[in-house]
């Protein structure tokens, strides 16, 4: 009974000891939530709703919705910035593989010189390169098309890097148990290497796709018309509705370009967080 009885004692000590800690994550979830839910007010609201300070759903939705979905046609937009971070996630991701599979089980000259020059570009920003790609590009002709949006971006440094140090980590044994079996350095990839680094390849694909959903500057310098323009682009567009700035639909069209990166991120939180080590796989 003593024991039983030090053992209760012990886990009500722990729960109490643990109350901080829950205020800490109740207030950071209210600071973090607090701006999105005042944006889905004033998503509702009309300028005059915005500057009397009204708190509480607004009476403009339907004007800002018809605003933003039928007179900007964002959802065009939208759906622009979902194919170009569809593709580049999955370009990205099938190139990302190859080039860890070769840095690692591969032997050629001057690989760790190449592998060298991978991580260079890591500490080149795009806005660096800039210039050349816009040139390049418009040799070829691809300005206000898709592939003017992805094949810039189809190499990935850190998705290079991250792969070749997850393939680093694993067993040689696999190799030379594949290679016994009569595997290809192909089936080798797919039947071996993909199925142990899907926490990685979940990990990636969240970051690329949030990345390419984000980016502005290339597909503002690169893309002309509207029906072909990426979202981001979209909402500086409605900065001038009816003659001038109005907040309403700003916000609507702000709270609509977040929902296919959330869903995202939401469908592959696990292996993200798994792939960074930051849960445990259980």
């Amino acid at each position: 009974m003593d024991g039983l009885t030090a053992g209760v004692t012990g886990k009500g000590l722990l729960r109490g000891r643990k109350w901080p800690y829950h205020v800490a994550l109740i207030l950071a979830s209210l600071f973090i939530g607090i701006p999105v839910l005042y944006a889905a007010m004033i998503a509702t609201q009309s300028n005059a709703e915005v500057f009397s300070f009204r708190l509480g759903p607004g009476t403009a939705l339907a004007k800002n919705f018809n605003d933003v979905w039928v007179s900007r046609e964002i959802g065009i937009n939208m759906w622009n910035s979902t194919q170009q971070a569809v593709y580049v996630t999955v370009g990205k991701t099938i190139l990302s593989l190859m080039a860890g599979l070769a840095f690692v089980y591969f032997k050629f000259r001057g690989k760790w010189i190449v592998f060298f020059f991978v991580l260079i570009t890591l500490m080149m920003p795009t806005e660096v390169m800039i210039l050349a790609m816009f040139r390049l590009v418009s040799a070829l002709q691809w300005q206000d098309t898709m592939a003017a949006l992805v094949v810039p971006f189809l190499a990935s440094a850190t998705g290079a890097f991250l792969f070749r140090q997850h393939f680093a980590n694993l067993p040689t044994d696999l190799l030379e148990a594949s290679q016994i079996d009569g595997a290809t350095p192909l089936q080798f990839l797919t039947k071996v290497l993909i199925p142990l680094s899907w926490n990685v390849i979940g990990a990636l694909a969240v970051i690329q796709f949030v990345y390419t959903w984000n980016m502005y500057l290339w597909p503002r310098l690169i893309i002309h018309e509207q029906a072909s323009q990426v979202v981001q682009v979209g909402l500086q567009s409605l900065t001038n509705i009816d003659g001038g700035l109005t907040y309403g639909p700003l916000m609507l069209a702000a709270i609509l370009a977040s929902i296919p990166p959330t869903i995202i991120f939401i469908l592959l939180q696990k292996p993200f967080m798994s792939g960074f080590a930051l849960g445990q796989e259980k």
